[in-house]
């Protein structure tokens, strides 16, 4: 018997195996390893920023419900203890004022947790110094109080039962002074004086040719002033800040016209502000001034 052929199995193609597409790296992979810092680094800026954001809307609330009560003070506590505490204060501005006493009241609170710091109360501290005239106080997460320090400038000084203190323009006490160490300043002396210091910087004002002249200014009888000179000589000027003001002024042009300061005088009395009274060594000499009528009404008293 003839065998039948045997059938022919189909051929079957191997399969080619399939070519595994390249991986496209993502956008932001490529975003982040074009940044200048590692990824190990982005990673704890990434952290910091989410816990600094946590920190802010933690203080945020406790600002806003007026905390903290205990639940706000255990809150901020717990972000204190986070790394979220003050520890140190990078001070800015001091030329004058001591440098430990604005870190010690900068300091001066019940919880070191930036939550729980009250920059209102610690600027309320500051501003008790005497030569701090501004404050402005600031949080830099995570662990430092920024404070920036705005100085009184000295303006004189004070001199009151042999004691000497520098104050501003305004009058504000600032410190005690040597006379050895004692700045080239106006001297203003007399009970209370310190306090009418910016009604004697008005007053100089009115006549600033003769600003650079005074030497000192004493305040009398709590009602007005003397005047001395860098040449020696005394001038009484009547109470009352306008009347003053006019009198100086008078002067002033009777010392242009007639170079009055310099010559050798002791005293000018111009309380009454229509007659200048000079007073020399073993004379008194009295001028009426002109234009006495704008000044009439002023009323005069003694010393």
């Amino acid at each position: 018997m003839s065998r039948k052929p045997t059938p022919k199995r189909p051929t079957v193609k191997p399969k080619r195996r399939a070519q595994s597409k390249r991986k496209q790296p993502h956008l932001l992979d490529r975003m982040v390893a074009a940044m200048p810092v590692s990824e190990a680094t982005l990673h704890r800026i990434i952290a910091w920023s989410i816990t600094g954001i946590a920190v802010a809307s933690l203080i945020g609330v406790a600002v806003l419900f007026g905390v903290p009560g205990v639940v706000g003070t255990a809150a901020a506590e717990v972000v204190g203890r986070a790394g979220f505490r003050v520890q140190q204060v990078e001070v800015t501005g001091i030329k004058r004022a001591d440098k430990m006493t604005v870190y010690n009241y900068a300091l001066d609170e019940k919880s070191r947790a930036m939550p729980l710091v009250d920059l209102d109360e610690v600027r309320a501290r500051l501003m008790t110094i005497g030569w701090v005239a501004d404050a402005r106080v600031s949080r830099r997460l995570p662990d430092t109080l920024v404070v920036d320090i705005v100085e009184r400038k000295a303006a004189a000084v004070w001199q009151h039962q042999g004691q000497l203190m520098l104050i501003d323009a305004e009058g504000v006490l600032l410190e005690p002074v040597s006379a050895e160490a004692m700045p080239d300043l106006p001297l203003v002396i007399g009970d209370g004086a310190y306090a009418q210091q910016p009604a004697y910087q008005k007053l100089l004002a009115a006549a600033p040719a003769l600003r650079p002249l005074v030497k000192a200014a004493t305040w009398i009888g709590n009602r007005r002033w003397d005047l001395s000179f860098n040449t020696g000589e005394r001038l009484a000027l009547p109470e009352g800040e306008e009347a003053a003001a006019k009198a100086l002024v008078k002067f002033a042009e009777l010392d242009g016209a007639d170079r009055l300061l310099g010559r050798g005088y002791l005293r000018f009395d111009l309380r009454d502000p229509t007659r200048l009274v000079v007073r020399m060594p073993g004379q008194v000499i009295r001028k009426e001034i002109e234009s006495a009528a704008e000044t009439a009404s002023v009323n005069v008293q003694g010393e």
